[in-house]
């Protein structure tokens, strides 16, 4: 060897350096705090339990908020129309709205023409209580250290994660 020149075990990594960091690599991504799922699972609880004092406020839990958030959008809507802007089943929502009717939110009855389309609308108080819920986003930016920027950013990416786990049409499971 010339003098300058380096040795050749010198530019290269040793045997078998690259399988032990790749085996290393997939140890660490058994380790529960790198799970996105985990990550996810506890940010999800977290900020719906941030969210508990404020809508008791309004005398809402955090599922009959965003129903009804569906319905300042838009009332009247018809079950399944809100099952589908919630990615919920139908019987998951029935009871929500059970009870959205009970505390004199809503009103509940069959569509016009249609007897098996139950037709949601909101009651007047239902539209007033509109009013107090405007100052539910300002309270959980501020309650999350969050601002309106982040609130975005966060939300395209939990709608590029929602996109990414819908099936597609080649995902339809064979009987």
């Amino acid at each position: 060897m010339t003098e300058g020149t380096p040795a050749i075990q010198d530019r290269h990594v040793m045997p078998g350096a690259h399988g032990a960091q790749d085996s290393q690599a997939a140890q660490d991504d058994l380790l529960l705090e790198q799970q996105l799922c985990f990550a996810l699972t506890v940010a999800s609880r977290s900020v719906v339990g941030a969210y508990k004092p404020v809508l008791d406020r309004l005398g809402l839990t955090h599922p009959q908020y965003l129903v009804m958030l569906c319905l300042w959008e838009a009332s009247p809507r018809s079950v399944r129309d809100i099952s589908d802007a919630l990615a919920q089943e139908p019987a998951t929502i029935s009871p929500l709205l059970r009870r959205l009717e009970t505390a004199g939110f809503i009103t509940r009855q069959r569509m016009e023409g249609n007897e098996r389309t139950l037709d949601v609308r909101l009651t007047p108080r239902g539209a007033a209580l509109r009013e107090q819920a405007t100052e539910v986003p300002g309270i959980m930016m501020a309650r999350l250290g969050l601002t309106r920027e982040q609130v975005g950013q966060l939300h395209a990416t939990m709608m590029d994660l929602i996109a990414a786990t819908r099936p597609g049409p080649d995902d339809v499971p064979r009987r």
